[in-house]
């Protein structure tokens, strides 16, 4: 969000565009925009799709490789990006193709947008995260910082909301804060600022939390502690409180109430002043072994270790010993497996069969050819070279930096300083260009040497001029290629002297007379144009004829004739150049009518001669105008040109406001306003009766919306009666009835049935 990060944009946009810049730091080889690449999200460098995925691989499993025997398989360990260490996830290693901003897979290669780019809008959200999105192309490296134009207040909220840009938003008035510090007596002095205010810094005498010492603190922690113990005597009368320097009460005495004896099986209400006795049972707590219990007496203190002698089995697996269940069995083999690194044995003693990674160093020479790995030893490719190699100038005045391994490959940095060198020339000094590698531009500079006949040399230096070199090399025969022409620099002759002669149109070099070049300009035979051939020699003249006539070696007017034609005439002379006026044009002209919908064909002397009533005459088609007039009826007039006339002549009804009474009119009235129809007594009558029976029917249905409500609330309450009836029923308490009552029916029905058999 700081302006680094368009200076980062910038760069990236740099490296994007200039061929091989963009360097794969895995691979150490140049990043073409026809490969699938992938770029980090913390550092934003670029690599090859297939070098990231293979480093990735590589990374998870050597980081999962176990460093203790208890981890292994445990953990999902993250595999980090190889220039920023920004670490990701086994689900987050990358599988696809995309473009810079994420949108589109498999990117298609465009040589008019950046390298790798969809060309959509990037739309990625800015950092920090600011509610808008980045409005650039989609391109590589950080998003600049947020352009948007916010209107915002400063810290403290006092000064007026001003614009600004989104990234930068938070500003300071400067202005003093006044908020109120946390100690609520001061108000903060600092100018106008982000976050909290700090503590306050004035000085105050203040009471500790007991009350029974005053010290001088800081107004910002008035809670503090003294050193001094309670001591106040705790309710049972026999002990003191031992706590440091509290507030409230001291509580209860801790050795009153139920306590238990050591080992926690019997509990005892004794007086506070005596200790609980151990109850005479076994222990029975569990050891630091976690498999056998303690067989001593109800103790205090922490029990023994366990001395149980059992029959243990080594780390390895490969061993059995009878021992104390305290102690540990290690053996004595040493294991025989190979490391993750495939080259080296594990040999550590009895060892779980989870060997840790190997310890020596790979020593591998890396993929800059220059500098060997430090790592330790592993499988795979080994990391980038992180070493950094400087690539200067001709002159070592401007300097870039460039992963080690690159610096044969890549490109001397444009050095904006001018070139030291002397120059190779007769000149004392040379053109200005910028610093280079290899030979100097030729001098462009003028020549300047004093030819033979006193001039000075106007061409430009000519003292190291490439000249193609041949017959320097006689081939052995037909089987021989031919070799490429070589060039030597050679120091050429001055060129002759084109300096004009004040007495003489002819160079300096060339005092022979010749054609000055110009236009011979003599008048040819059409008597319109002049002869245009170089100067040259003209013959065979007529002592009596004019100078200026053109001769036999003159060139033939072949032009057509630019004599102006009549006015509207748009066809040309049907003569070629000629003397004298032209004919009368004959043509026949294709012409639109007034109302464009008929073409007409006129001749084209006619056309041009006619005077203006003439013309409406000739361009007039003899039908009816199909124009419409602003009423919306057609033009009553013949063929014409310009607007219609308003006066129309169309016959209209006219109706009142009600649509009762009917007129019919001219149509040219209306538009001018000069009639109108009003209702009359019959049509008011008739809206009277009409408001009347609306009124009518209002009224009624207010009637019937009336009784309805009226029903619904009779209904409603005839409900509420019964149910309350059916309630006061089931709140009745029933009277208990006596044993005889309860009882008559099962003693009476075997009385009458026996009395039934004896009858």
């Amino acid at each position: 969000g700081d302006a680094s990060e368009l200076e980062r944009t910038r760069q990236y946009m740099n490296d994007a565009f200039q061929s091989g810049a963009m360097t794969c730091l895995i691979c150490i080889a140049s990043v073409k925009r026809n490969q699938a690449v992938w770029s980090c999200c913390g550092c934003f460098c670029i690599f090859h799709l297939v070098c990231i995925q293979k480093w990735a691989k590589d990374s998870l499993f050597l980081v999962s490789s176990p460093l203790t025997d208890d981890d292994f398989g445990k953990k999902d360990h993250p595999w980090p990006c190889p220039k920023c260490r920004f670490e990701y996830k086994r689900s987050e290693t990358p599988s696809r193709y995309y473009c810079y901003c994420g949108k589109v897979e498999n990117p298609t290669v465009d040589p008019w947008l950046v390298p790798h780019s969809c060309g959509q809008i990037c739309e990625r959200e800015f950092k920090p995260s600011c509610g808008h999105r980045c409005l650039l192309l989609c391109h590589p490296g950080p998003c600049p910082p947020c352009p948007k134009m916010v209107t915002t207040s400063c810290h403290c909220k006092k000064a007026k909301p001003v614009p600004r840009r989104c990234s930068a938003k938070a500003w300071s008035c400067r202005l003093p804060c006044g908020r109120t510090l946390l100690c609520g007596q001061h108000a903060c002095e600092n100018p106008c600022h982000a976050g909290d205010c700090q503590p306050c810094p004035r000085v105050s005498k203040q009471r500790c939390i007991c009350g029974r010492q005053t010290a001088e603190r800081l107004c910002a922690s008035p809670q503090w502690q003294c050193d001094q113990v309670c001591g106040k005597c705790l309710p049972c009368g026999n002990h003191t409180c031992e706590q440091v320097c509290h507030a409230g009460p001291c509580g209860d005495c801790p050795r009153s109430g139920k306590r238990s004896c050591p080992c926690g099986k019997t509990k005892f209400t004794l007086p506070c002043t005596e200790d609980v006795p151990t109850c005479g049972d076994s222990c029975d707590k569990i050891l630091e072994c976690g498999i056998h219990k303690c067989s001593q007496r109800c103790h205090r203190g922490p029990c023994e270790i366990c001395r149980q002698e059992v029959e243990k089995q080594c780390r390895c697996g490969k061993h059995t010993k009878r021992m104390p269940c305290h102690k540990p069995y290690l053996c004595e083999t040493k294991c025989t497996k190979i490391r993750d690194c495939q080259k080296h044995q594990c040999r550590r003693k009895c060892c779980s069969g989870n060997c840790p990674p190997c310890d020596q160093v790979c020593g591998r020479t890396l993929g800059c050819r220059n500098h060997k790995c430090p790592s330790g030893c592993h499988r795979g490719s080994c990391n980038p070279c992180p070493e950094t190699v400087d690539v200067k100038c001709n002159c070592g005045k401007t300097v870039i930096k460039v992963p080690c391994g690159r610096e044969r490959t890549i490109k001397p940095p444009k050095c904006k300083q001018l070139c030291s060198r002397p120059p190779t020339c007769h000149h004392p000094t040379q053109e200005k260009h910028y610093c280079h590698f290899g030979r100097c531009p030729p001098c462009r500079q003028p020549c300047q040497k004093t030819l033979t006949c006193g001039h000075l040399c106007p061409v430009s230096c000519h003292d190291q001029a490439l000249v193609k070199q041949t017959g320097s090399h006689q081939s052995a025969g037909p089987w021989e290629q031919p070799s490429e022409p070589a060039f030597i620099q050679t120091a050429l002759p001055c060129p002759p002297c084109e300096v004009p002669i004040p007495v003489s149109p002819l160079p300096c070099h060339s005092a022979n007379p010749y054609s000055c070049k110009r236009f011979c300009g003599r008048l040819l035979d059409c008597q319109n144009h002049t002869c245009m051939k170089e100067c040259h020699h003209v013959t065979k003249l007529n002592t009596n004829a004019d100078g200026k006539k053109a001769g036999p070696e003159c060139l033939e007017c072949e032009e057509e004739c630019t004599k102006p034609r009549p006015a509207g005439c748009p066809h040309r002379c049907v003569l070629p150049c000629h003397p004298g006026d032209c004919p009368s044009c004959l043509q026949m002209v294709k012409i639109k009518c007034h109302c464009k919908l008929s073409v007409l064909y006129i001749e084209c002397l006619k056309l041009t001669h006619a005077d203006l009533k003439e013309k409406e005459l000739l361009i007039s088609c003899r039908n009816q105008c199909p124009k419409e007039l602003p009423c919306g009826h057609r033009c009553k007039e013949i063929c014409h040109s310009g607007s219609c006339p308003l006066n129309c002549s169309q016959k209209v009804k006219l109706r009142c406001l009600c649509k009762r009474l009917k007129k019919e009119v001219q149509c040219s009235k209306i538009q001018e306003g000069q009639v109108s129809l009003e209702c009359d007594a019959l049509c008011k009558e008739m809206k009277r009766k009409a408001y009347e029976i609306k009124e009518a029917e209002a009224k009624a249905a207010l009637e019937e919306e009336k009784r309805r409500q009226q029903a619904e609330l009779e209904a409603f309450e005839n409900r509420l009666k019964g149910r309350r009836k059916n309630k006061r029923k089931k709140d009745e308490v029933e009277v208990e009835q006596s044993s005889w009552q309860k009882y008559k029916n099962l003693i009476m029905l075997p009385v009458f049935g026996v009395a039934v058999v004896m009858v």
